[in-house]
């Protein structure tokens, strides 16, 4: 693919074609990374008829640049770190044992606004559909695939719009297999790869579960 998606649900829409084989199978559960994979995921799901929920995954930020990730954390307590930031800008243990503890509440304050009563999905011996608005770093999705390897999945697939190429030969040796329609060579941020990139809100990631899991 050449240029730019519109939005999110256009990205989502156009993953949907490449994930075709995966329609109406009752053992595929889409698992969206909000806040900004939901509305991507969503589509996917409505496209293909399969079960759609959440997967929360919190960026450790560097401190003053929270954009920039010194690693991440993901349900069920898994921490991935880049250490290759965290020595390059001599970041100490104790600023790293805030980032994770403010995140580890964040991500609970998450899973409790988003799910509600709603139990978690059974991940063991399904096939997991791992979904983001696109990948910068790649340490959020490393978190997710390594917390969902814990759990025993039969296959866990990942399906993002756009990646840089170093970023996507790192995450497809992680997983059973990898879908990036846009892989451009010169990547500052997801966000340049789309005419419209709103910040999705807690509100619309309830909307769009709500819509699909009633």
């Amino acid at each position: 693919m050449d240029g730019l998606y519109h939005d999110r649900a256009e990205a989502g829409c156009i993953l949907a074609e490449s994930l075709k084989t995966y329609a109406k199978d009752p053992n595929v559960i889409i698992l969206a990374l909000p806040r900004g994979g939901m509305p991507v995921a969503y589509e996917i799901a409505k496209a293909l008829h399969v079960a759609l929920d959440i997967f929360i995954v919190r960026k450790l930020g560097v401190p003053h640049n929270e954009e920039f990730a010194m690693g991440a954390i993901a349900s069920g307590d898994t921490v991935i770190f880049n250490t290759d930031v965290i020595e390059c800008l001599f970041i100490g243990e104790h600023t790293i044992k805030e980032v994770i503890q403010k995140e580890k509440q964040e991500l609970k304050r998450r899973e409790t606004l988003y799910r509600g009563q709603r139990p978690p999905p059974t991940i063991t011996n399904k096939t997991i559909i791992l979904v983001d608005d696109g990948i910068a770093t790649g340490a959020t999705m490393q978190a997710a695939i390594a917390a969902l390897r814990k759990q025993q999945p039969a296959r866990i697939v990942v399906a993002v719009p756009v990646a840089p190429p170093p970023i996507c030969d790192m995450i497809a040796t992680l997983v059973d297999s990898f879908v990036c329609p846009l892989r451009p060579p010169h990547f500052d941020a997801v966000g340049q790869w789309y005419s419209d990139f709103p910040q999705t809100s807690d509100a619309e990631v309830i909307q769009l579960l709500d819509a699909v899991t009633h």
